[in-house]
């Protein structure tokens, strides 16, 4: 991936405030299930924050709420101020699997959201191209997904999720079902882009390591139901190279995720 560049003038990145939030899932034997237990939390503009925690904790239910994808059983959550009822304007999500439309190109499958939205194509084009070429899929704005790798079928999914020019940027999981490799460059290039266009960034992940390398911020949540155990500021400067995970900074911020962990059970000493 080439260096950090313009794909226009850099977005502006919203304000996200979570507030009290608790949600509650009705069972089928008539019971409830706490997924989430009075959350607080507010990102500013143009961060990037990694949500870390064990499977089941309410992770990617949370970022579900902030999409608008489901409701809030208690509390509010707010986007630039404006509460969130329904799916966002300002919010573009991606998922563990790329979910490209096997029967729609690469260039065809980025600019969905752009038909769904009743926008002018022609006018979202050139930023398409400029996406493609900065992830290293220019000339692949013909290929259809069976002709591309994994890593290549997640990049143009990420640009699906930036040529709206999304405020803000939620991703679940997007580089878990890639192998080591592709995903150690995949983590490098959305450093990159996120660098270059601003967006904030919600992000959530297993890999406590994945979330010191990206984040301005880790949160840490706990077992069900999810709360959060620690949020800690992560003072490496940027950009990151994967050198810096041998600092001794990044090993400090490691080791005191995996502590947490470790005294929640999570994780065995």
């Amino acid at each position: 991936m080439k260096e950090p560049a313009p794909v226009t003038a850099r977005l502006h990145g919203v304000s996200v405030a979570i507030e009290n939030v608790t949600k509650t899932y009705e069972l089928r034997d008539g019971g409830d299930l706490l997924a989430l237990d009075r959350v607080d939390l507010t990102i500013a503009p143009g961060e990037f924050v990694s949500i870390v925690g064990p499977s089941g904790c309410g992770k990617s239910t949370l970022l579900s709420l902030v999409a608008g994808l489901v409701p809030v059983s208690t509390g509010k959550i707010l986007i630039d101020g404006e509460e969130v009822r329904r799916p966002h304007a300002k919010v573009g999500v991606v998922f563990q699997t790329d979910l490209l439309l096997y029967w729609r190109s690469v260039m065809d499958n980025i600019m969905l959201p752009i038909e769904i939205k009743g926008w002018r194509r022609r006018d979202y084009l050139p930023r398409a191209a400029r996406l493609l070429e900065q992830v290293g899929l220019a000339g692949f704005e013909s290929k259809y997904p069976s002709e591309l790798s994994g890593g290549m079928r997640q990049r143009t999914a990420i640009c699906r999720a930036l040529v709206q020019e999304p405020g803000l940027l939620l991703m679940d999981e997007p580089f878990g079902a890639l192998d080591a490799l592709t995903r150690e460059q995949m983590i490098i290039d959305l450093q990159a882009m996120w660098l270059s266009v601003g967006s904030t960034v919600l992000f959530i992940t297993h890999s406590i390591e994945e979330a010191v390398f990206l984040a301005d911020r880790v949160l840490v949540m706990s077992p069900r139901p999810g709360r959060i155990d620690l949020d800690r500021t992560i003072e490496i400067p940027r950009p990151r190279s994967w050198r810096s995970r041998t600092d001794a900074k990044f090993i400090e911020y490691m080791s005191e995720i995996r502590g947490i962990f470790e005294t929640r059970g999570v994780l065995k000493a």
